[in-house]
This record gives C-alpha cells, structure tokens and sequence, in this order.
C-alpha cells in the first residue's frame, strides 16, 4: 500500500474527503517526524512505538576494493509493533494450518 491507497482507505472507512483524509495522512507523518526529531518516544498502545536507536560508529569494507571505511555514529528512526498488531498480523498464518 502506497501513501495515495492509504488516503483512499482512510477516506472511505471515515467518510472524509480524500482531501480531508491527505491532510490528515500528512498531519500525522508530520507529529511522528516533529516527536522523532525531539528524541521523544510516541507510544500508540495496541498499535506500536515510534522510536529512534542510536547507531554506533563502526568500520566497514568496501567489498569493490577492500578498503576499510569508517561510518561515523548515526540514530536511526525504528518501529516497535505492539502486541496487539503482531497479533492480527499473525491470524491469517494460524488460519492456513487449520482443516475444516
């Protein structure tokens, strides 16, 4: 799914426009990346958490010709799946063992 299939679900399960449901496609992405860019945490119970980690620096290789490179320390933006979508996510996968 792609952010305009996105916008459409959101518009036909709320009855928004999909000019409304963009805006708050966008709204949203826009208080993630605002709360990430703070070093805060945003926590939907059920759903997941936004987070950023910390990346250390490290040194890699260049596998073209071997020279060893140095990547410098790094955060990185990650996301945490709550219980309750891994939950969901997982059903179809119980489902297919089953015979009826």
């Amino acid at each position: 799914m792609n952010k305009n299939e996105l916008v459409s679900a959101l518009a036909e399960k709320t009855n928004l426009s999909k000019k409304d449901a963009e805006k708050s496609v966008n709204a949203f992405m826009d208080a993630v990346s605002d709360a990430l860019a703070n070093g805060d945490r945003l926590q939907l119970i059920g759903f997941g958490t936004f987070l950023i980690k910390d990346r250390p620096a490290r040194v890699a290789r260049n596998p073209r010709t071997g020279e060893e490179v140095r990547i410098a320390a790094s955060k990185a933006p990650a996301f945490k799946a709550g219980k309750a979508l891994k939950d969901r996510v997982n059903i179809p996968a119980k489902k297919k063992g089953k015979k009826k």
